[in-house]
């Protein structure tokens, strides 16, 4: 009966919150202060529940992510910074309120970290966790990940084992996995695999005395470059969405603040809106332009949910009052409803301030990744998203001796297509920026692979309204879709599956 209560109380939130135009995840927070306000307190499993939607999440991140995608520059000089200008701030205002330094130290720098769960699931349900701005974020996401392990060792007057370096073993055993993945032919089969593989790396971390969303992840990493990890990802994504729920609703059943409590939770939210800005301030001087500064800031503009952690363990060290750990809960829990619909319309927000925010780019900026194209030489064919369909576009006309170059989001994917001597560099097609910039004088025509419906459509809309009169190809999945890309200016669309039907019925009337 109980369970039924909580997760029925948290589809019915979240129902309210998604008709709200608000990400579900907020109504589960509220769903969770109101069980607590009717008299219910968290499930004893609760916890267990969300500590695996955490793993199992972080999991999935690690099946996407190369290692070497995650060492740039900008992560060590942002996320550096960031937290030592946090942290002494931090600790500052807690010994001016009278606050135990230590304590305040330890609280300081918890409030430095950003949120891990709403980050990557912000990115991950907008398509960008492999963008640049995504994988600048997850990296320093992993970077504070580090620093609370030895932070919360030194809160619970505890440490790693020795033997906390034979998670580096975790990379060697990807012979053996790939293994069991190639002998796990069903379904259930690849789905139970990536469960047990995802809970194996957490309990293996935590018995070194690591945190177990470490061991998740890098158990991700390990198993990561598959053809069929995709497929395991894809079918985990259902079932990390539930489990995550408990991580939602027990912020809430921990208790509610009192009037001052609350009063304290609010000033903490409103030393937010200058953590993004110095997020935002340390991505320009590392050369970054200013929509990836400001999308990369808004993820990370966020409380995480470590601080909840390590204000329990202070608290009962005895180094902060009691009364800490309720408004920690709420301060948390209101950053991430504020943040989650933000990050939802980050690129809406920006395309709004950009007239202001590009006047902080730096004029002599590092070559970085996301800089926009100068020049396109002399291709005369542009092809957006290199996965399987662009790749296969892309290929057709470089047989036809076209002049052909590829646009992707993803570096990691813009660095396998070098390797294999192909045109194609950095390009993200939510930029509107890159739209109205990059050089098409000489682009005869344009292909859009893009998975997303509204992607191809802003797409359009945006080469059309530039004055682009070259042909401009893409896909559709329903007929509905197909109608609004000619609407909007699409030269031809083609469905992907209907083409392979005819294509296939060609070659049997060739071959009779």
């Amino acid at each position: 009966m109980v369970e039924l209560v909580w997760i029925g109380s948290a589809y019915l939130m979240g129902l309210i919150a998604s008709s709200l135009m608000f990400p579900p995840l907020v109504g589960y927070l509220v769903a969770g202060y109101a069980l607590h306000a009717s008299g219910f307190g968290p499930l004893t499993a609760l916890p267990h529940i969300a500590d695996i939607g955490i793993e199992l999440l972080l999991f999935t991140v690690g099946l996407k992510i190369k290692p070497s995608s995650l060492i740039r520059g900008e992560v060590l000089s942002v996320g550096g910074w960031h937290l030592i200008i946090v942290t002494v701030v931090s600790t500052l205002m807690f010994f001016w309120l009278g606050q135990q330094i230590t304590g305040g130290l330890v609280l300081g720098v918890s409030l430095g970290f950003s949120s891990t769960v709403l980050a990557i699931k912000v990115l991950e349900d907008n398509g960008e966790l492999s963008s640049f701005h995504g994988r600048d974020v997850l990296s320093i996401l992993i970077l504070q990940d580090l620093i609370a392990i030895a932070l919360l060792a030194y809160a619970e007057d505890s440490q790693p084992t020795p033997w906390a370096l034979e998670l580096l073993v975790i990379p060697f055993l990807r012979p053996i996995a790939y293994r069991l993945l190639e002998a796990s032919r069903s379904e259930e089969l690849r789905l139970l695999l990536g469960v047990t593989m995802a809970l194996a790396g957490g309990v293996f971390a935590d018995y070194l005395g690591i945190s177990a969303d470490i061991g998740a992840l890098l158990t991700g990493i390990m198993l990561g470059g598959h053809d069929k990890t995709e497929d395991i990802a894809h079918k985990l994504w259902g079932l990390k969405e539930l489990f995550l729920v408990a991580f939602f609703l027990q912020i809430g059943l921990n208790g509610l603040p009192n009037q001052d409590q609350a009063i304290s939770a609010l000033a903490l939210l409103a030393w937010l809106p200058l953590q993004g800005g110095l997020f935002f301030f340390l991505f320009i001087m590392a050369g970054l332009r200013a929509r990836t500064a400001f999308v990369s800031s808004l993820a990370l503009t966020t409380y995480s949910e470590f601080a909840l952690i390590t204000t329990e363990a202070v608290v009962n060290s005895g180094l902060l009052a009691n009364e800490w750990q309720a408004i920690i809960g709420l301060a948390v829990a209101g950053s991430l409803a504020i943040a989650a619909p933000l990050n939802r319309y980050s690129h809406i927000l920006f395309a709004w301030l950009e007239p202001v925010l590009v006047r902080f780019e730096r004029k002599k900026r590092q070559l970085h990744l996301d800089r926009i194209p100068d020049t396109l030489g002399v291709a005369e064919w542009l092809v957006v998203g290199m996965g399987r369909t662009g790749v296969s576009a892309y290929a057709a006309l470089h047989a036809r001796d076209k002049r052909v170059v590829g646009f992707d989001a993803d570096p990691t994917v813009v660095e396998a297509h070098l390797a294999q001597n192909r045109r194609v560099v950095y390009g993200d097609s939510e930029d509107t920026e890159m739209w109205s910039s990059v050089p098409l004088d000489r682009i005869k025509g344009i292909i859009l692979t893009l998975p997303d419906f509204d992607l191809r459509c802003a797409a359009i809309t945006q080469l059309r309204n530039r004055g682009f009169r070259g042909q401009i190809g893409t896909i559709c999945y329903y007929q509905d879709e197909q109608e609004e890309l000619l609407r909007l200016g699409a030269s031809f669309v083609i469905h992907p599956l209907i083409e392979a039907g005819n294509q296939m019925a060609e070659h049997m009337l060739q071959s009779d």
